[in-house]
């Protein structure tokens, strides 16, 4: 996690600390909560830090909230967003890329482009799925996809619905990088 205070890293802080001001929950309550470090959660809101994808998955999963609003700018507008314009996060720890296609806390539906580096992996707990049902579909490369215990080899054109929420890890043990598309349903 670098130490640079990049424009990204300020969204984050102040979502997170947004998120846990107006749930009234003081810093100790949030990383019991989420089984973060009191000092982690401290450095993130204050932009000090660029946060992983498990880091950030255990935040949202606190917050009850997906990954991808977390990440959001504000309420996305009606009509086209072009490609130009949807927000992009990089996983400083994997350099796992997420776009968000479509997010927006009024709308039920999130899409999310993931490009997964060749040889990377991203864990993310079971708390981040416990509200929402979600199906990936390969666009291109290998997945290779560990659900409780069980792994599945997904290709291009192959979709998977998750099951019951548990922890999950996403890996690209191929020497392509990965391209796939989440669909989440907020439930």
């Amino acid at each position: 996690m670098d130490n640079v205070a990049d424009p990204i890293n300020l969204r984050i802080a102040a979502r997170v600390r947004g998120e846990r001001t107006t749930r009234r929950w003081s810093l100790d309550e949030l990383a019991t909560r989420a089984g973060v470090s009191k000092a982690m959660i401290s450095r993130i809101e204050r932009g000090e830090v660029s946060p992983t994808a498990a880091l950030l998955g255990r935040l949202s999963g606190a917050f009850g909230i997906t990954l991808s609003l977390l990440l959001a700018e504000d309420e996305q507008p009606r009509g086209p967003v072009r490609r130009t314009d949807q927000p992009v996060w990089r996983d400083p720890a994997t350099g796992y890329l997420r776009r968000q296609v479509a997010a927006s806390a009024s709308i039920p539906i999130e899409l999310t482009e993931v490009d997964l580096p060749a040889g990377a992996s991203v864990a993310l707990p079971a708390s981040a799925y416990a509200f929402i049902a979600q199906v990936m579909w390969v666009l291109e490369g290998r997945l290779s996809f560990v659900e409780d215990g069980v792994t599945v080899d997904i290709g291009p054109g192959d979709s998977y619905a998750l099951g019951a929420p548990v922890d999950r890890m996403f890996r690209n043990d191929g020497g392509e990088p990965c391209r796939y598309l989440v669909v989440v349903l907020r439930r």
